[in-house]
């Protein structure tokens, strides 16, 4: 467990920077040890209290990993720390990868109380489950982690980031057309989200095979009561390469941006996708230069090259637009 400040030249002088509670993997091998998360936020001017949910030695995409997953006793100690100091006050919750059902169940109890002391708090949740290759779906972690996420974690989550995968699990509904998938993501706006993104899936684009689609939904409750919705879709370029780490970047860019743009997801999206497009055609184009005589980049070549993004990750180029459906 660590405290983060943000980047020091990013805010205002004397502005408190928005404060984080942050449950992360963290994977000794990467250039930054807890994955993308620690360094979107704090370019982006987040103050972050990170908790490692895992210790691994690398990311599991490797041949080989060693290290710890952190129970639920151990995640109560160390905010019970926090606590006993008076200093778990947040704006914000962020949780991605987890391995353990009490684990992931002692983080709902966790919001719950933080929520209690700051209505406002916004809590940010990538369910990551599984994904599809080939045309066929697979959980990657303990099947019953789906229950916990679906009757605990979505109920109090506002912003959730699944793919396709993921979010079908939690609808229990297939997704074969965009029609379907917006069907699915009023579903899951039901289960309690006023935020969904689809971050991908495997619908078809008219641009051809090379795109991928991403899909979005926004609750907006307005003052006087009424509640519209706005809905979004986004074509990205895909890239030939098996990256880890992409859905963390996401889900720390789309609490970034949604801070700066809180009822504009089309801005926010536009903003986090093309930031990623900025990350991810770095790191190809230097896996690439680094892989010997045009041989397939091995997975370390394939870390993300953060440092590296500063500049984009701060002000993306926008090159990602998306349309209001």
């Amino acid at each position: 467990m660590r405290r983060v400040p943000p980047a020091p030249a990013l805010g205002a002088q004397g502005e408190r920077g928005k404060q984080v509670f942050a449950v992360l993997t963290c994977r000794q091998q990467e250039q930054q040890a807890q994955g993308p998360w620690l360094p979107t936020a704090r370019v982006l001017g987040f103050e972050i209290d990170a908790l490692n949910s895992v210790q691994f030695s690398n990311h599991t995409g490797y041949a080989h990993w060693k290290g710890q997953v952190l129970n639920s006793g151990e995640l109560h100690e160390l905010y019970e720390g926090l606590k006993l100091n008076n200093v778990n006050k947040y704006d914000y919750v962020l949780t991605g990868y987890t391995r353990d059902k009490s684990f992931l169940a002692s983080v709902v109890d966790i919001v719950r109380e933080l929520k209690k002391q700051n209505p406002k708090l916004v809590y940010v949740c990538d369910p990551v489950m599984g994904d599809e290759w080939n045309g066929q779906g697979s959980m990657y972690v303990p099947e019953d982690l789906l229950p916990v996420y679906k009757e605990k974690v979505v109920p109090v989550a506002d912003i959730i980031t699944p793919n396709q995968f993921e979010a079908e699990l939690l609808s229990g509904r297939k997704i074969h057309s965009q029609e379907e998938a917006l069907a699915v993501m009023d579903e899951l706006h039901a289960m309690g989200p006023d935020t969904v993104v689809i971050t991908s899936s495997n619908l078809p684009s008219p641009r051809g095979s090379d795109y991928l689609i991403a899909l979005g939904s926004q609750r907006i409750r307005n003052p006087d009561g009424s509640v519209v919705t706005e809905r979004i879709r986004m074509e990205m370029h895909k890239v030939d390469a098996v990256f880890v780490g992409t859905g963390d970047l996401f889900a720390a860019m789309l609490l970034a941006w949604t801070h700066k743009h809180p009822n504009n997801l089309k801005v926010a999206c536009e903003k986090t996708v093309s930031a990623m497009h900025h990350v991810l055609q770095r790191t190809i184009r230097c896996a690439k230069g680094q892989a010997a005589g045009g041989q397939k980049p091995t997975p370390a070549q394939l870390e993300l090259k953060m440092v590296q993004s500063k500049k984009d990750i701060e002000d993306p180029e926008i090159v990602v637009r998306a349309a209001v459906l």
